[in-house]
């Protein structure tokens, strides 16, 4: 009898703002490792989300909605989006299967011309779907471009999540094991402490001054006790903004600390300092030298 194949390889993960792409990954990992709003553009960056299978071994790469770019910060977000289709195994391409497939199909064509690796098209947030659309949608779907499956599923309520996961490891091919199996993503806790920060102000902020503010953890450190203490700067372009973000005798700053505290000391599984500041950094997001000394570019 044979020895079964390891399979293993990179699944990058597209699709517009808000479409549903961090809660997914956070759903098939087990753990929340993206950061999630109900806002879109939350994701900035492309982020590894390790998730290991019997036999083998999938990377998934989160990556920011694809969208129309005005600043600096918007295009190197779309960039990263764009670019995370070359070089990888497979694609799972997301929609809002809520959303009338005639307004994606010229999106979908657009960002996957001259793509060579297969591509799975994921209709998300089935739940909300009336009952009796949903094969009209996959069949519109199939219409647009050559998917090699299109798969329903919700990643709110996991409807659908497993067989995708069972999909996509059968699509991959022969590989060795990438990362150890005991690790989640490739990226550094500074990034991801930075990101929770940042998740609270659009959680707990409204209008502009989510999209307008960038987290920089300056000081990540483990004291004797076994206390991390870490400090912080919350960067956004307005004084308004920095005002909007303390609130009225701090009130806002401390919710965003408190509520930050708490989901980083469950993520170290340890006693947390969390010491933040908030600094004017004028219109850093049209700024290349700021866009780079905040890790965008």
């Amino acid at each position: 009898m044979s020895e079964k194949k390891f399979r293993s390889g990179f699944v990058s993960i597209v699709g517009r703002p808000n479409v549903g792409k961090s809660t997914l990954l956070n759903r098939i990992l087990g753990e929340k490792l993206m950061i999630t709003s109900d806002k879109p553009q939350t994701t900035r960056n492309r982020i590894k989300g390790i998730h290991n299978v019997p036999g083998g071994q999938i990377v998934f790469i989160d990556t920011p909605g694809i969208h129309r770019a005005k600043s600096r910060l918007n295009k190197f977000m779309v960039e990263e989006a764009l670019s995370s289709v070359q070089g990888v195994d497979l694609i799972l391409f997301l929609v809002d299967g809520a959303v009338d497939p005639e307004k994606e199909s010229g999106m979908i064509k657009e960002v996957l011309s001259g793509v060579d690796a297969p591509v799975i098209l994921v209709l998300n947030k089935i739940d909300l779907i009336p009952k009796g659309e949903l094969l009209g949608r996959m069949s519109c779907y199939g219409d647009t471009y050559p998917f090699k499956e299109i798969i329903p599923v919700s990643a709110g309520t996991g409807d659908g999540v497993e067989q995708l996961v069972k999909l996509v490891h059968g699509l991959l091919p022969e590989g060795p094991c990438y990362f150890p199996d005991d690790i989640l993503t490739d990226v550094p806790e500074r990034f991801i402490v930075a990101e929770i920060v940042r998740e609270k102000i659009f959680r707990l902020t409204h209008d502009e001054v989510p999209y307008s503010t960038a987290v920089v953890v300056d000081s990540f450190k483990e004291r004797e006790n076994g206390v991390v203490a870490i400090s912080a700067t919350i960067n956004v372009e307005r004084e308004s903004q920095k005002g909007i973000i303390i609130g009225k005798k701090g009130d806002m700053l401390k919710r965003i600390g408190t509520q930050s505290r708490q989901e980083i000391e469950r993520l170290l599984d340890t006693k947390v300092f969390l010491e933040l500041f908030v600094r004017v950094s004028g219109e850093w997001s049209d700024n290349s030298r700021m866009l780079k000394e905040f890790g965008y570019e």
